[in-house]
C-alpha cells in the first residue's frame, strides 16, 4: 500500500504516469466514469479550503465513488487518541485525505492508516498541488520540463513544487525573502540544489535583474506570503505588517511581467495588491483558474492510483 505524503517516495516514471493519466481523464472523463465505482472517501479538514473541498468531493463523485466529509473540530481527533482514530477511520473507507496544520500529525496519520492516505496540504508540503501546477504547465507549454520563477515565502507549495519539478527535469528558480515554519530544513533546499535544476535567486538582486529573469522563463508563480488562517487574523495584525512590509517590493505586478512572454500562476486564494497586484489578476486569470480546476483531474488520477496499484 502507498501513500501520497510527499513526492519523495515517486520514481519520475510513476509521477508522469499519474499526470498522463489525469491528462486522460479531463479530455475523456466518461471513460473513468465508473472507475472507483463502490470506493469511499473520507475528508477531513483541520485547515480552511475551497480548492481541495471541492476538487477532491467532485473528483470522487465523477469518478463513481462516495465521499464522507468532516471537520476536524466537529471529529473526536479534537478529544481522543490519534492512532487508535486514525486506525478506525480504515475500518469503514478505501481512502482518506486529511488537510492539517502540521506536518506531525500527517506522519500520524500515514503510519498507521489502514488504508492508502493522501496529504491534502500541511505545513510543510502540499503534493496535490505541485501535480496540478505541473499538469498546467504540461498543457501550456507541452512539456513536462519547463521553467519556472517562483516569487514568494519558502512554504508547503514551494517544497512540494522542488521535489515534483526537480524529479521531472524541469528547472526552478526561487526568489524568496521569507521562510515559513514547517517540517524541513536548509538540508532539503541542498537537496534540491544538488540536482542542479534549482537555483536560488539572490534577494538582493535588483528589479532589472528579476524583469530579465522573468523574460526567460516559462511561468512566474507566487502565492500569499501568510498563511491563510492568519491573513484576516486581528492577533496577527503586527506579523502581517512587518512581513508585507518586507515582500512588498518582491510583487509580481505589471511591471515585473512587462516584455515577457511567461504566464502568471498562483495557487489561491489570491490576496490582490499584496503579493499579486490586481492588474495581474485581471489579465492571467484564466491561467490561473486552470491551474485551480486542474486540482480536480490530478487528484482524481492520484486516487485512482493509489487505489489500483495495491
Amino acid at each position: 500500500m502507498k501513500n501520497f505524503v510527499s513526492l519523495e517516495d515517486y520514481t519520475k516514471e510513476e509521477l508522469i504516469g499519474i499526470l498522463d493519466m489525469a491528462l486522460d481523464m479531463k479530455a475523456d472523463p466518461g471513460k473513468y466514469s465508473h472507475r472507483l465505482q463502490g470506493k469511499k472517501l473520507y475528508t477531513l479538514f483541520e485547515k480552511t479550503s475551497t480548492r481541495t473541498f471541492l476538487s477532491f468531493t467532485t473528483g470522487i463523485t465523477e469518478l463513481g465513488g462516495t465521499y464522507y466529509n468532516q471537520k476536524w473540530a466537529d471529529s473526536n481527533f479534537v478529544l481522543g487518541e490519534t492512532v487508535s482514530e486514525v486506525k478506525y477511520l480504515g475500518r469503514n473507507v478505501d481512502l482518506i485525505m486529511a488537510r492539517l496544520k502540521k506536518s506531525e500529525t500527517t506522519d500520524i496519520f500515514a503510519k498507521n492508516t489502514t488504508v492508502p492516505f493522501i496529504n491534502g496540504c500541511d505545513n510543510t508540503f502540499h503534493p496535490c498541488q505541485a501535480m496540478a501546477d505541473m499538469l498546467t504547465l504540461r498543457e501550456k507549454t507541452g512539456s513536462y520540463q519547463p521553467t519556472v520563477l517562483y516569487i514568494g515565502a519558502k512554504n508547503n507549495v514551494f517544497n512540494s513544487m522542488l521535489e515534483l519539478f526537480t524529479k521531472l527535469g524541469a528547472t526552478v528558480y526561487g526568489l524568496t525573502p521569507l521562510t515559513n515554519v514547517m517540517g524541513v530544513d536548509g538540508r532539503f533546499y541542498a537537496k534540491m540544489k544538488a540536482t542542479g535544476l534549482y537555483n536560488e535567486v539572490p534577494v538582493d538582486s535588483t528589479r532589472d535583474e528579476v524583469k530579465e529573469l522573468v523574460k526567460q522563463v516559462d511561468a512566474v508563480y507566487t502565492d500569499t506570503w501568510l498563511d491563510m488562517e492568519f491573513f484576516n487574523n486581528p492577533e496577527y495584525a503586527d506579523q502581517k505588517a512587518e512581513i508585507c512590509g518586507k515582500m512588498m517590493p518582491y510583487q509580481v505586478n505589471m511591471d515585473l511581467m512587462e516584455g515577457s512572454k511567461a504566464i502568471v500562476l498562483h495557487d489561491m486564494p489570491m490576496h490582490a495588491d499584496y503579493e499579486i497586484s490586481q492588474k495581474v489578476i485581471d489579465v492571467y486569470l484564466p491561467h490561473i483558474l486552470d491551474q485551480a480546476e486542474n486540482r480536480r483531474h490530478a487528484e482524481k488520477a492520484v486516487m485512482v492510483y493509489l487505489l489500483e496499484q495495491q
